[in-house]
This record gives C-alpha cells, structure tokens and sequence, in this order.
C-alpha cells in the first residue's frame, strides 16, 4: 500500500538534494531504502546497463541480492524486460511465469517472494536500468503503486543523468585549463625565442612549431623545455 506522505517527503528530500555533490552507489541505496518505504514492500533492488548488459549495484534486503545477482548472471527477469521493453513488468504471482524466467523462478520461490515488478530507469530514447519490486504476497499491483515507482525510478534516473554531466563538465574544464597553461607557456617561449633569435613574435612560434614537428613532439612540450630548461631553437 502507498504511503502517500512519506512520497512526498522522499521526493522533497531527493530534489533538495539533486543539485549537491553526492556519491551514486549511496543515492541507490537511498533509493531502494525508501522505495521500500514508501510502497511497504518487502525488498527493492536496482540494475544498471554496462555494456549492454544489466549489473546489481544495489538492494533493499540483504536476503534479495541473491534473487538481483540469479537475474544478473542469467540476464533473465522482470528488470531485464523493463529495461529491454521500455515497459513496466508487473508480476502477480511468480508461480504463473516459471517458464518465463526459470532460474529467477526457482530463486524467489526459495527465497519466499511472490509479487515482483520491473520499473524501467529510462530517459527519452535512452535507458539507464531498472528498478525491481518485491513482496512476499500474492496480487494485483495497483496502478498508484506502479505510478509511484515510476517516478522513484525517475528520480533516480535523473541523479544518473546529473552526474554524467557533472563529469563531462569536470573534464571540459581540465581540458579547458591544460589549454590555458599551454597557452602562457607557449607564449612566455615566443618572447624568448623572438629576444633571442631576434625575429618577430609571430616568426619565433612558427620556429617553435617547426622544431616540434621535426622532433615528432608537440608545440607545448618545445615551449615548457624552452621556458625551463634553456631549449634554443
């Protein structure tokens, strides 16, 4: 059964969060933590796509990692549909699809559950995982539990999302600042070369450039030994 306020407290949590650093592997468990809550199951995992293939990062009931590790290995279950069908795979009652995914069959028969649910961690054309439910009696899934998943699973797909762009940016401006440096030393090179060699500044970074090439090197490598070890070109 949805517990409709503590849905709204964990999406407040999670929005007021999303703009702060934060770890990935401790934003899942969080995740999964409270995707139990809200839906008062019995356990909830989450699988990533790594080329191609769907990976236990994390779940909800120690016991329920066997049952995410048995869907991993065999890539075989309610995530790997949702994440290969786009769709939500929403199970009653595990005894009814035994020829469906057998070996995750047999591990959640063992391990008592029964009703299980696939929520795809997409965004547009594009998908991240899934999010997995569990609980231990038998049943339809209602529509506002399903819904409220969906949107948990959103959540989490937009923490991922953030964080590939918070790389992305990391490594721009580390690329933008080894530019930046290149470019003082370079230039603090062609007033050495043009003082020394008496050519004009221009001149001094084609000779730069044309010692680089011969030497099979980059302009930035000729400049730094010109700046701080004396080069001569």
């Amino acid at each position: 059964m949805l517990d409709q306020t503590l849905l709204l407290n964990t999406l407040s949590r999670f929005a007021q969060a999303l703009p702060l650093s934060y770890d990935v592997e401790a934003m899942l468990s969080d995740l999964v933590d409270s995707v139990v809550g809200v839906l008062r199951l019995t356990g909830s995992g989450v699988t990533l796509a790594s080329n191609g293939r769907l990976a236990f990062v994390t779940a909800a009931g120690s016991e329920l990692e066997e049952l995410e590790r048995v869907q991993e290995q065999h890539q075989a279950g309610p995530c790997m549909d949702a994440f290969t069908s786009g769709d939500v795979v929403a199970v009653s009652d595990m005894a009814t699809v035994v020829d469906r995914w057998p070996q995750y069959s047999e591990a959640a028969h063992r391990l008592g559950v029964t009703g299980v649910a696939g929520i795809p961690m997409r965004l547009a054309d594009q998908s991240f995982g899934a999010l997995d439910l569990y609980r231990r009696e038998a049943g339809n899934w209602r529509d506002e539990e399903l819904g409220a998943a969906r949107v948990l699973a959103d959540v989490a797909t937009s923490y991922l999302v953030n964080a590939s762009k918070v790389r992305q940016l990391a490594q721009l401006n580390e690329q933008l600042q080894h530019a930046l440096d290149a470019r003082v030393v370079i230039e603090q090179a062609k007033g050495i070369v043009a003082n020394h060699n008496g050519v004009t500044v221009d001149e001094a970074y084609q000779q730069i450039r044309s010692h680089a090439r011969s030497h099979n090197t980059t302009a930035r490598t000729v400049a730094k030994a010109i700046v701080t070890v004396g080069l001569r070109v």
